[in-house]
């Protein structure tokens, strides 16, 4: 087994892009609980109160939706350029930006599916206004309690073609470990579950059924408690927001979890792992059937059809 390589510190932010812009601002500030801590262009940069970095969601107008491009901090400028030497070598990469609100010079590079990554090391801290000064010193910003509240981002799943594909390409390109994957009886893997770091999972990539290609499936944010997800629950429903399943928990990685779609049709979670972290360093991949997968969820609720047809941007069919 080759060793872990954690040139990729973390998750940083996803760029998510509505065709209802103002409605999905309002989501995600007034009913989700984001901050706002930045405007340029067409774009709104959004964090948890958590969240160290100045960004954790770049929310950008547009005419479809779906993910723009996802992006990963280093652990340093040279872990970057060894990551860039690495993907030039795959033939992926798209090339560098000079950054933005959130962060210094950036490398950008496609998965195998068309999804756009990038990679960066400078990045702005965010330092709360006075009004949201925090009483301790170890936490970004001060617990505000707006809507659903969630503390930091956590991870985000495509869905891809081929997810095979996109396993080597994030265990080659980006570092992961894989540390869940689900066998389907056909040969093909359904479903892939990856790691930077020691979390459980920092994004997931699934099988798109569409035959579309560079979808995305929903991001998610992190709560300290069960309880909040609960809460969430009452606070989407209140504000009229669609909730698509749960609360409940997953069987693989055994995530409290609750969907809803924001105004625009993109999924988001609020979630909660518990205290699951990856500690185990020659961690083996747990592998999942489809015998095990047809059991449902922990506790049996059945996975509902649209986890497994809904993505963004939506599918149009071709005029006959």
């Amino acid at each position: 087994m080759s060793e872990p390589c954690f040139d990729v510190a973390h998750l940083g932010h996803i760029e998510l892009l509505t065709n209802r812009f103002e409605e999905s601002l309002d989501f995600f500030v007034r009913v989700y609980g984001l901050t706002e801590s930045g405007r340029e262009g067409d774009s709104v940069y959004l964090r948890a109160w958590d969240d160290y970095e100045f960004h954790s969601l770049k929310l950008t107008k547009s005419d479809t939706t779906g993910m723009a491009h996802c992006g990963y901090r280093t652990s340093s400028e040279a872990a970057l350029h060894r990551r860039v030497a690495v993907i030039e070598r795959m033939g992926l990469g798209i090339g560098w930006t000079e950054g933005d609100l959130g962060h210094g010079p950036s490398y950008r590079f496609h998965s195998p599916d068309g999804h756009v990554f990038e990679l960066y090391w400078e990045t702005v801290k965010y330092d709360a206004p006075q009004g949201e000064k925090p009483a301790l010193k170890n936490v970004a910003q001060r617990f505000h309690g707006r809507g659903a509240s969630p503390r930091r981002i956590d991870h985000f799943n495509l869905l891809a073609t081929d997810v095979s594909k996109m396993r080597d390409f994030m265990v080659q390109a980006m570092g992961s470990r894989v540390t869940e994957l689900i066998q389907l009886d056909n040969g093909r893997i359904g479903g892939c579950w990856f790691t930077v770091n020691n979390k459980g999972y920092d994004m997931a990539c699934t099988e798109d059924h569409s035959g579309s290609r560079g979808r995305f499936h929903h991001i998610t944010y992190a709560a300290d408690h069960r309880d909040d997800i609960l809460r969430a629950a009452d606070v989407f429903l209140e504000n009229g927001v669609f909730i698509e399943t749960g609360p409940h928990k997953h069987a693989i990685q055994g995530t409290f979890f609750l969907y809803v779609w924001e105004p625009a049709g993109n999924r988001v979670e609020i979630a909660n792992a518990g205290a699951r972290l990856i500690l185990d360093p020659d961690w083996q991949t747990v592998v999942w059937t489809e015998t095990d997968r047809r059991k449902g969820q922990a506790w049996g609720l059945k996975t509902i059809e649209s986890f497994h047809t809904h993505g963004t941007p939506p599918v149009t069919k071709a005029a006959d």
